[in-house]
């Protein structure tokens, strides 16, 4: 048995070492092969889903590429149109519900959540374990799509055209999306209860880390809408292989009720995906400011109002589906409340780095660079939630240019800000800071050029989802191509960086930014069952400037 480093476990606003040896031992760490079948660590899940998401980040991000050079010229010369079609479908279809949402909420939640409200392991870590394993199951439905001619319906699924075209194909592309909605239900239950159930006893409501905060709104936005959408892919796929007519105008269905099923949940997604990551924010900016997280409980009511609004914003998605005047009043005025919220915490970031002793560090750079582009992103966002200007703009590069803003440049930039902020906790070493500045000028200049460009494109009157266009959008597009090549070679430093330094780089301290939270005063990486005795929690998590770290014990007693 390999002997542990003493944990450390925070008491009076301190930091005092214990031994690892009271009265039993820890069993040996982790070794590289145990990350590659079922394991119930939590910590260990989350990697296994950081991991596997970034794999199919990479898939999903060769689809774009392959698209982007098809759109280089207006002729069909590089992919057919069912290619096209399919490489289209499942590069949106991979971003969010393979790469996102498993990274962000099963991959930073999992590793995070229980070291940082002080308990062993998730609540339920079989449930937990089962949750991951649906993952590479629906990958191998959606990657087994391909052998049928792949879902060509776009990431949407509309019916009738779901129901008309690649039946088998389309059923395994339902049967994938059935299983990650049920892993994210069978998670969010998890870390509801292991918030609720598990935090230290000493740890006060008003204690609890803001990444906590949000992992626990998302997981009610999930549990409420997930088996919604969940409700109406198993109708779409009765529709399709069973001769009914749900979604069948000829047999007195309706395909404007898939619509609501289906954005009642996929515009909340956009906050499954984005809450996790204002936590990671949340965490990273007053840590590598130096400062105390300005408006704590601001912040804190602030997602639970985006949870809670969140879910009466869907029609913004059907402007142009018929929807009466009044209806599209009303949801104009809830998708512009939910900025309301979202722009506390953008306030709440800024007032935190103000006045700060900011350390640009990789991950505060790339936090830095969510901000702007969330913001660019938010008012691309409040523009297209006015009835009147998304009449226009609707189904054109307008909208692709927004919401890859608000995806790439606010999750993406957040999943890598966490990476380079809790890489030295989750492996014990440290990453080479010039690749990662390398890396993020790759990637800041590489996402303003692929998706500014965007806007005009659409403001033009290019429609979005086709591989043939006019002519005159060429020389945009050419642009547009040129900054996604810059975007994929910006991987190339960042996987240099993490292997590389996973495998023999320097050594990191247990706690390398003199972080305050609970994750930072164990080892790193953690111990098996992460700490020894319950932590003692007596001060917040951003005190910086406040409580003094090391203090010794005549201070302690003080």
């Amino acid at each position: 048995m390999t002997q542990t480093k003493p944990s450390q476990i925070t008491v009076a606003g301190s930091v005092e070492n214990t031994h690892a040896n009271n009265g039993h031992s820890h069993p040996e760490k982790w070794e590289w092969y145990h990350y590659f079948w079922y394991n119930t660590d939590h910590k260990v899940i989350g990697i296994q889903y950081i991991v596997t998401a970034f794999m199919f980040y990479l898939i999903g991000g060769l689809m774009a590429m392959a698209i982007r050079i098809e759109l280089f010229t207006p002729d069909v010369d590089f992919l057919s149109p069912e290619v096209y079609n399919a490489f289209m479908t499942n590069h949106g279809t991979i971003m969010i519900f393979y790469w996102i949402v498993p990274s962000a909420i099963g991959g930073f939640g999992n590793f995070l959540v229980p070291l940082m409200v002080g308990a062993k392991d998730m609540a339920y870590p079989n449930l937990n374990a089962i949750a991951f394993w649906l993952n590479p199951l629906a990958g191998a439905f959606l990657i087994g799509s391909f052998f049928f001619g792949g879902s060509q319906t776009g990431w949407t699924a509309y019916p009738p055209l779901s129901i008309i075209t690649a039946n088998t194909a389309q059923s395994l592309w339902i049967l994938s999306i059935v299983c990650v909605g049920t892993s994210s239900i069978l998670g969010s239950l998890n870390f509801v209860i292991t918030t609720w159930k598990l935090k230290v006893p000493t740890m006060k409501w008003t204690q609890l880390p803001l990444f906590c905060w949000a992992i626990l709104a998302t997981s009610l936005l999930a549990l409420v809408s997930t088996p919604v959408l969940a409700a109406g892919l198993i109708l779409l796929l009765f529709d399709i292989n069973f001769g009914t007519g749900f979604f069948r105008p000829e047999m007195g269905g309706d395909v404007v009720v898939y619509q609501h099923l289906f954005w009642f949940y996929s515009h909340p997604a956009v906050y499954l995906m984005i809450l996790p990551i204002f936590g990671i924010m949340s965490e990273v900016v007053p840590v590598h400011s130096r400062k105390p997280i300005f408006g704590y409980m601001a912040i804190v009511y602030s997602s639970m109002a985006i949870c809670a609004v969140g879910l009466i914003v869907w029609v913004h998605h059907m402007f142009t589906s018929g929807t009466p005047g009044w209806m599209r009043m009303f949801f104009t005025i809830t998708t512009l409340l939910v900025a309301v919220p979202t722009g506390v915490k953008i306030f709440s970031w800024v007032g935190t780095m103000w006045g700060g002793k900011i350390r640009y560090t990789c991950a505060m750079l790339f936090a830095v660079g969510l901000l702007l582009m969330f913001v660019v992103g938010g008012i691309g966002g409040v523009t297209l939630g006015n009835a009147p200007f998304d009449l226009h703009v609707h189904d054109s590069y307008y909208v692709v240019g927004h919401f890859h803003y608000v995806l790439f440049g606010g999750s993406v930039f957040g999943i890598y800000a966490g990476i380079y902020h809790w890489f030295p906790k989750m492996t014990g070493k440290m990453l080479d800071e010039r690749l990662g500045r390398a890396h993020f000028l790759l990637t800041f200049i590489g996402t303003n050029l692929t998706f500014f460009p965007m806007h005009i494109l659409g403001l033009q009157g290019m429609p979005r989802r086709v591989a043939l266009y006019d002519p005159q959008f060429a020389e945009l597009n050419q642009l547009v191509t040129y900054g996604s090549m810059i975007l994929g070679l910006s991987l190339f430093p960042f996987l240099v960086n993490v292997i590389w330094s996973w495998v023999a780089g320097e050594d990191a301290p247990d706690n390398p930014w003199e972080a305050l939270t609970l994750e930072w005063q164990t080892t790193s990486p953690p111990a098996i069952e992460n700490f020894d005795e319950d932590p003692i929690v007596t001060h917040g998590p951003y005190d910086y400037g406040i409580v003094k770290l090391n203090r010794t014990p005549a201070e302690v007693s003080e």
